[in-house]
């Protein structure tokens, strides 16, 4: 199991991969909205603001299920998607990413990842 230093380490690196995103692109399909991120094997959650320029730094949230994207993913599924080594999309099919949005959220965010 992953601590909660590698969890904000690998949000960092999550946010790093999304700034690469070229800026166009990012704003054609981005509209602002608010990220949580709940990692319940360490009983922790994190919230951002997705938005046309990339990801706000994230912090620790009380409320995560009040974000208009919910993600949940355990410590170790966090750190290999933000290695690489686990997909988003394989990760959700198995159940290993759990993600709560419209689905407009949905078709836009495929887009960008």
């Amino acid at each position: 199991m992953a601590n909660e230093e590698e969890c904000r380490a690998a949000l960092d690196r999550i946010a790093l991969r999304l700034a690469e995103v070229d800026g166009d692109k990012l704003a054609e399909h981005v509209v602002e909205r608010t990220v949580s991120c709940r990692v319940p094997d360490l009983g922790l959650a994190f919230r951002t603001r997705l938005h046309a320029g990339g990801l706000d730094p994230f912090e620790p949230a009380d409320d995560p299920k009040s974000a208009q994207v919910r993600l949940t993913v355990s410590s170790d599924d966090l750190v290999a998607l933000a290695a690489d080594t686990l997909s988003p999309a394989k990760a959700w099919a198995s159940g290993r990413l759990k993600i709560e949005a419209s689905i407009f959220d949905l078709l836009r965010l495929r887009k960008v990842l």
